[in-house]
């Protein structure tokens, strides 16, 4: 997977675009107006807030503009499903017509030459204008609107409530557009823990959001190695590698687990030697009975403060 930190001043345009991948977004700043349309020609228009996803399947245009709601603009991470993602490699719609000969853009929209004289002789990119209205609607369209939306709720989402923290995952199941990105959206208290655990068969790309941690990954071999991480740090866990977060500050730890897949898996190991038989577990361990009897049947996902 790629990365891309973006921020946009309110009201500003990331011009209409579409790329060869899938592009994921969290929303870390203010909200975002969206816009798309598929291939079936069935359009969307929505906001993301703080809190918030988007989605795109590869080829599908879209654009994005900063709302008024926070006048210092938008801040949004972008996950693209491909690790030699490049955003030299977008195609952006000015870019394009900035390369076709003006009669054949004529022919094509069924209008006048002059109407491209005054087009933009390279891309935008990235550009000021006047912020979205907060009653715009999409335009009326005879093929209807998308049937599964592009955009997901995360900040209206109940997080689950954990001893030490807390945990929303989202995937196809609950966000079935996003077919090669799911995400479980963590906080750690201090002093608590991600539990020790792997994820069976995909890399998980970390983003940190807020707080201080430390992740120690377990590679086989009798290889293990610790990092420590900070707001706006990006971290990297291969498949299968055992590892466990801790807050290792003073305030709220809140990260996102990020995947190339579209269901999120992981393994407790507490769960793990829970549902194994105990003499398997003394026999490797030498672990005594009171110890093996309190090991949590269901996954813990954060452990609180000893």
């Amino acid at each position: 997977m790629a990365g891309v930190n973006m921020r946009l001043e309110a009201g500003a345009i990331r011009e209409l675009h579409w790329h060869k991948t899938a592009e994921w977004s969290y929303v870390i700043k203010g909200s975002v107006q969206v816009s798309s349309i598929n291939s079936d020609g069935q359009n969307y228009l929505a906001t993301a807030s703080a809190g918030d996803l988007w989605y795109f399947p590869p080829g599908v245009p879209h654009s994005l503009q900063a709302t008024a709601d926070d006048p210092d603009g938008t801040e949004f991470l972008l996950v693209f499903d491909d690790g030699a993602f490049s955003e030299d490699s977008t195609f952006l719609l000015t870019d394009w017509l900035a390369h076709v000969p003006k009669e054949v853009l004529a022919k094509n929209f069924k209008t006048n030459i002059s109407a491209f004289d005054h087009i933009p002789a390279k891309q935008l990119y990235i550009f000021p204008s006047a912020p979205p209205p907060d009653n715009a609607q999409a335009p009326s369209d005879p093929q209807g609107q998308i049937p599964s939306p592009f955009v997901f709720h995360l900040s209206q989402v109940n997080a689950t409530v954990l001893d030490g923290g807390s945990v929303k995952v989202v995937d196809s199941t609950t966000f079935p557009v996003a077919q090669a990105i799911a995400v479980a959206e963590v906080t750690v208290e201090p002093g608590a823990m991600r539990e020790l655990h792997w994820h069976p068969t995909q890399d998980e790309w970390t983003y940190y959001l807020e707080g201080q941690g430390r992740v120690t990954l377990f590679a086989s071999s009798s290889n293990a190695r610790t990092f420590n991480y900070e707001a706006g740090d990006v971290g990297f866990v291969p498949a299968s590698f055992g590892h466990y977060v801790e807050n290792t500050g003073n305030t709220t730890l809140r990260f996102l687990e990020i995947f190339n897949t579209n269901r999120f898996e992981d393994i407790s190991l507490s769960q793990w030697l829970a549902l194994t038989p105990p003499a398997l577990v003394k026999a490797h361990l030498d672990l005594d009975d009171d110890t093996i009897a309190n090991l949590s049947k269901t996954k813990l996902t954060v452990v609180g403060p000893a």
